[in-house]
């Protein structure tokens, strides 16, 4: 069920996330209890903290009260440590004394599917809001704000692992607890981390409040998500809006991507669009940066805060010891399209000094293992690189650990980074994970240590695209290019075809594009081969015959079109071939007759389409066109509407782009006609998404100049 209320912002969360007085719900000195493990990670915070429960009145050194009643000032979060069949009655407790959230552990509500317990977490969440509490959960492992020591979980010895470890600008936000505090435990080898927190099954608080809460806070600088679903798309959009206006980068990691929909689709638009692509067209809309691997997330949040905008050009620097660990590297640095252009004479002339002529002063460089004899002279030469005006990154890959090379190294690295404003990331491509020197470069707030190559090739590239993006985030709203009346006429023709049948018919659906401005063939429709005749005649040879009925959806399926038709034999010939192969195939099908149409000149073949997603409303597809389309799955994704910067990007993004701007010796289509198509069709999505379930124009024929929808359907809700 989507859920569109409004965010909780920071100020409707504090209390819950930056408390200053915490009471514990089921406090025990039982080993291994939540009550026990939740005050321990509590012992280095800053704050008060109470326990709740009548058999002690004190508890591992804290004073402890029978009941909430009984606290000696107000909470600002309440831990239930205690079962599920309590925590109504805690809650309204709760309120009573004026809290300002709640964290339930408990669980057995909604996660179980069970309608009594769905019911019982709704009258839960129905309870806190009644009383003004924010609750977080149930089936929650809870919150931890690392900045105060407000470790309000039951993780075994998280109070342990955090203490005294360097606080960082990194917050993690995460359905999954279990999965969020393993990227939380990357703090143990000196990443650095401000707060963890876990939703669980998100009954009030949920991912999106956090996202919101963290953009906020004006002490972190990225936000990592992880996540399988969401209750509602917009409000995962309007979260991600606003890390991104508060110049936050928002790492998506989402898990639960096969696609088993299993649903019966009648457009083409249909077979090849799922969630998956639902929600990718999300992600690229709001900003958000996706992952793919969850080691990934922590490297890439840490390279984003430690790192600010590209200071130069968009070249990347390979500064190895070994010709085989640069080779790698460029290898995966240009999968990622990162530039690596050739050193600056000033960079070429330093390493010259001290580089043998066995090594390799180039990009990626091979210094030889003769740099590394001692540490000036491996910082002279990071230092070039570091200043070379071409490079906004370099990379220093690390082969093997002990503690005379990379124990030595790693501090030097460290110098060099400090003084410059070029961005360093080492890469540790020994297998020793956590050999000498990984521990500096870890917790080093200039340099971001990664564990593969290619993640730290794509996280480059994630943080060059994300700034240039900030960077034309300048331009505004696009201008609506349909015609004001568009709307009304299109729900004009749907509301008198509705009675046809689910689908449109061919000149119904191409009534609807040529309201929005698209352009489409001349038609006319004809019952005999002699009225077909006619037809053509009117509108000018050649021309094309087509089955018509709304029956039959894809008509190259029951070679039910006929092209470049150029006298009234041929068309009469082919009328009659296209209703007997059409009656052959589809026996039962109404069939009014044939669709005669001005044929269209020859040109690059698109496909658009319409689906409709659940989470994100209506979403426009571009690919190549033709009775391929399923086969190749040459597609792009966008939300609607779209603008016609993404519109570019979209047709950029084919592989088969070159069709369009050239091939050979082809000349190339028009491509500015393709764009004002698919932000027109995009804004028929968008103003028509409660009507249309699927559509598609397959093929939008892309000529010299100009592109004419050559067919189309649009398929009711």
């Amino acid at each position: 069920m989507q859920d569109n209320r409004g965010l909780y912002r920071l100020d409707e969360l504090r209390r819950v996330v930056d408390p200053g007085v915490i009471a514990v719900v089921g406090a025990s000195e039982t080993m291994g209890s939540f009550g026990q493990r939740t005050l321990a990670n509590l012992s280095g915070f800053a704050g008060k903290v109470y326990g709740v429960n009548p058999k002690y009145r004190e508890v591992s050194g804290r004073s402890c009260v029978p009941s909430l009643e009984d606290l000696p000032e107000t909470p600002d979060s309440i831990v239930l440590c205690v079962a599920r069949q309590l925590v109504e009655d805690t809650v309204q407790q709760a309120i009573r004394i004026g809290a300002g959230g709640a964290i339930v552990y408990a669980s057995g509500f909604s996660e179980t599917g069970l309608p009594a317990r769905v019911a019982e977490q709704e009258q839960l969440v129905a309870t806190a809001k009644r009383g003004g509490l924010r609750l977080v959960g149930p089936n929650c492992v809870g919150l931890s704000n690392l900045r105060t020591g407000a470790l309000m979980n039951f993780m075994p010895d998280c109070g342990e692992m955090v203490r005294g470890r360097k606080i960082g600008r990194v917050a993690i936000v995460s359905q999954s607890g279990a999965l969020g505090y393993a990227i939380l435990q990357s703090i143990t080898r000196g990443v650095s981390i401000s707060h963890y927190l876990a939703a669980g099954n998100a009954a009030d608080v949920d991912i999106c409040d956090m996202i919101a809460c963290m953009a906020d806070d004006p002490e972190v600088g990225a936000i990592t998500c992880l996540f399988e679903g969401l209750q509602s798309g917009q409000r995962f959009l309007e979260a991600a809006r606003l890390a991104a206006a508060a110049g936050k980068p928002l790492i998506v990691y989402k898990a639960g991507n096969g696609e088993a929909s299993g649903k019966a689709a009648l457009s083409h638009t249909g077979t090849l669009v799922g969630s998956v692509a639902a929600y990718r067209a999300a992600f690229e809309e709001c900003g958000a940066i996706v992952v793919d691997d969850l080691e990934a997330v922590i490297e890439m949040a840490s390279f984003m805060t430690r790192n600010g905008p590209p200071r130069r050009g968009p070249g990347v620097g390979i500064m190895a010891t070994s010709g085989g660990a640069g080779v790698i590297n460029a290898d995966k640095a240009e999968k990622a399209g990162l530039a690596l252009p050739e050193l600056a004479p000033q960079t070429r002339a330093a390493l010259e000094q001290v580089v043998p002529d066995f090594g390799a002063v180039a990009n990626p460089a091979d210094l030889t293992a003769e740099v590394l004899k001692t540490a000036s002279t491996f910082a002279h030469c990071l230092d070039a690189f570091v200043q070379d005006p071409s490079f906004s990154a370099v990379i220093v890959p690390l082969v093997f650990a002990h503690a005379g090379a990379t124990g030595a190294r790693a501090p030097v690295i460290s110098d060099v980074a400090a003084r410059s404003d070029c961005a360093v990331a080492a890469v540790w491509m020994t297998d020793w994970l956590e050999g000498p020197g990984s521990a500096v470069l870890d917790a080093d707030e200039r340099v971001t240590l990664f564990r593969s190559s290619e993640r730290c090739a794509n996280s480059i590239r994630a943080w060059m695209d994300w700034h240039a993006r900030r960077a034309a985030a300048t331009e505004g709203v696009a201008p609506r290019l349909s015609p004001c009346d568009a709307v009304a006429t299109a729900r004009a023709v749907i509301a008198a075809a509705r009675a046809g049948g689910k689908a449109l018919g061919e000149r119904d659906s191409k009534r609807i594009l040529a309201a929005y401005g698209i352009a489409v063939p001349r038609e006319e429709v004809a019952a005999t081969p002699e009225a077909a005749a006619a037809a053509a005649t009117s509108i000018g040879f050649p021309v094309v015959v087509k089955v018509a009925s709304t029956d039959i959806l894809h008509k190259t399926e029951v070679e039910g079109i006929r092209l470049n038709l150029r006298d009234a034999e041929a068309v009469r010939a082919a009328t009659e071939a296209v209703l007997a192969a059409a009656a052959r195939h589809r026996p039962e099908a109404r069939i009014v007759g044939v669709s005669v149409q001005s044929m269209v000149s020859p040109g690059v073949e698109l496909v658009l389409g319409i689906q409709s997603d659940q989470q994100f409303g209506p979403l426009v597809v571009v690919g190549l066109g033709g009775v391929l389309v399923e086969l190749l799955g040459d597609v792009a994704t966008a939300l609607a509407p779209t603008t016609p910067e993404r519109a570019r990007h979209m047709l950029s993004s084919l592989r088969g782009h070159k069709l369009l701007s050239g091939y050979r010796r082809e000349e190339p289509r028009d491509i500015e006609a393709a764009v004002d198509v698919i932000c027109r069709f995009s804004e028929m999505a968008a103003d028509l998404g409660d009507l249309i379930g699927e559509a598609d124009v397959n093929p939008l024929i892309v000529g010299r100049k100009g592109a004419v929808a050559a067919d189309a359907l649009i398929v009711l809700s």
